[in-house]
């Protein structure tokens, strides 16, 4: 398999921003470096359920499809949350699939127009480098980004990364 090249040292802060795209879209970006090899890291994602593990329990985070599920291109996952207070169904599909380099879920049916969420794995000084990139249109466009979507995707990655640090460890 090849190796992918670490990210730029410019990219390689540990932490979370939002951004606008483009007219309408916005950009999450978020990295984190964990002490475990990329094997282990990628294998955590590669299980579906432990996404409930590594969301927050405010958004009531619950997998509607049977479980195990066979993590490759074309696999559906549907979820139930709640953004608020209100019941929500998700259903995202697996479109890239790299086992210990990358994968891609892009939401079919949701709260968002669009989401585009893509995970990437890099061996980086004896560990893990975890880049999340998330495209994303959200309804209601910037008035409903700025008051409601912006702070919970900014909090719910803070609450992934903290928890991601206290399962895997984090740079002393």
């Amino acid at each position: 398999m090849a190796t992918t090249p670490p990210p730029a040292p410019e990219s390689r802060h540990e932490g979370i921003r939002i951004d606008r795209a483009s007219p309408g879209r916005w950009r999450v970006t978020a990295g984190l470096w964990l002490p475990r090899p990329v094997d282990d890291v990628f294998a955590f994602f590669a299980a579906a359920e432990n996404l409930n593990l590594i969301t927050p329990p405010w958004v009531n985070f619950r997998i509607i499809t049977p479980l195990p599920i066979t993590m490759k291109v074309g696999a559906r996952i549907d979820y139930v949350i709640r953004l608020h207070g209100i019941p929500v169904t998700w259903k995202t599909e697996i479109t890239a699939w790299e086992p210990g380099v990358r994968f891609i879920d892009e939401q079919r049916k949701g709260p968002y127009r669009e989401w585009i969420h893509e995970h990437t794995f890099q061996a980086l000084d004896g560990g893990t480098w975890c880049g999340d990139t998330v495209d994303y249109r959200p309804p209601g466009g910037a008035l409903v980004n700025r008051l409601f979507v912006q702070p919970d995707v900014y909090k719910i990655f803070t609450y992934r990364h903290e928890t991601m640090k206290q399962r895997f460890g984090s740079k002393p």
